[in-house]
This record gives C-alpha cells, sequence and structure tokens, in this order.
C-alpha cells in the first residue's frame, strides 16, 4: 500500500481517533480523515472518496451494521470495522453488509496496519470474482445470442450450423462488428417481425 491511500476513520472518541492516527502513520499512511459523527459518514465519503474506511464502534446492532455499511459504500472500497463484542447473528450481519474485515475485541494500535493490508487484499480478491462471474454471466447470454442468430439464419436459408455462424462472422468482419453485435442486430430484428 502507498502513501497516497486515503482512508477515513469513523471514531468518536477523539484520543482513541488520535491512536488510530498514530498507528496509521506509523505503518506509512498520512492522508487520514476522522469523522467522529457517524451520520456523515455519506457525505464524507462522497467528499473525498477514501480508498479504504476504518470504523471502530464498541459494540454495534444489527442496525448499526446496516447503515454504516451503506453510508461508507462497502461494495465499493474496502471496510475494516472494529469491535468490542459481537455474537453469532451480529457476525453474520456483518458479512452480508459487505464488510471487507470485522474484527472482535476493540482496535488495537498494532493490528491496524495488517487488518487493513488483510481487508484490502480480501476486497481485491472479491472483486476480481465478481468481475469474473461477471464475464462468465456476459458471456453466456453472449452464447444464447449468437446460438438464436444461428437458428434464425438456419431456419430462413435452410442452411447447417456451421454456416450460419460463418454467415454471421462475415458479416460482422465486413461491418467491423463484433459477432455479438450483428447476432444481436438479427434476434432483434426478428423479434421486431413478428
Amino acid at each position: 500500500m502507498d502513501h497516497a491511500v486515503k482512508i477515513l476513520v469513523v471514531e468518536a472518541d477523539p484520543e482513541r481517533a488520535g491512536d488510530i492516527m498514530d498507528a496509521l502513520r506509523a505503518g506509512g499512511w498520512g492522508d487520514v480523515t476522522v469523522v467522529a459523527d457517524a451520520a456523515r459518514i455519506t457525505a464524507t465519503v462522497a467528499q473525498i472518496n477514501p480508498d479504504i474506511v476504518l470504523i471502530d464502534i464498541a459494540s454495534p446492532d444489527r442496525d448499526a451494521l446496516e447503515q454504516l455499511s451503506i453510508a461508507s459504500d462497502a461494495r465499493a472500497r474496502p471496510v475494516a470495522m472494529f469491535v468490542d463484542q459481537t455474537d453469532e447473528d451480529l457476525t453474520h450481519a456483518a458479512i452480508s453488509a459487505g464488510l471487507t474485515a470485522y474484527v472482535v475485541d476493540g482496535l488495537q494500535k498494532n493490528r491496524i496496519k495488517p487488518v487493513l493490508q488483510t481487508a484490502i487484499a480480501r476486497f481485491n480478491m472479491m472483486s476480481k470474482m465478481q468481475s469474473e462471474l461477471n464475464a462468465a454471466k456476459r458471456a453466456l447470454v453472449d452464447r444464447k445470442t449468437i446460438d438464436r442468430a444461428k437458428g434464425l439464419l438456419m431456419q430462413a436459408r435452410g442452411i447447417p450450423e456451421d454456416a450460419a455462424y460463418a454467415l454471421l462472422r462475415k458479416t460482422a468482419m465486413d461491418q467491423g462488428r463484433k459477432v455479438i453485435d450483428v447476432a444481436q442486430a438479427l434476434v432483434t430484428s426478428a423479434d421486431l417481425l413478428r
């Protein structure tokens, strides 16, 4: 992690906030903003667009977890939450809320850097997996569209499947387009003609 990383710290206690800032600076991170009022998280996130959010809260409830997750935009950045106590339901709620790290037994200065590094690595891994899943879903949808377009050509022209695909591919090359774009146009036109 480099020095340009922007970190938002949510901590109501000024002394604890100072300890967190000291630990972050010792870890090599200097661009830190502290918010004492949890109600200001959304506005601060919008204003500074932090790379990571660190939340220290003594004993959250399910609603607080969800609100903090939404306010810190946990799906768009790593969010690490340090809590003093939890139970099984809160742990599951934290995971469901998209928190990248949920650390029980409070915040300890010597654990901040490794927890944030782990949260960032986990967030990056989950983002990559989500991107791969989205690409696989898109490829499946594209494959179905191409198969439907081939079926339309086979029926309309009385040609075999390989010839239908060759026609789609030749048309795409001639028009400087992708095969999926030509297939989608054909399927859309066929739907309009029904």
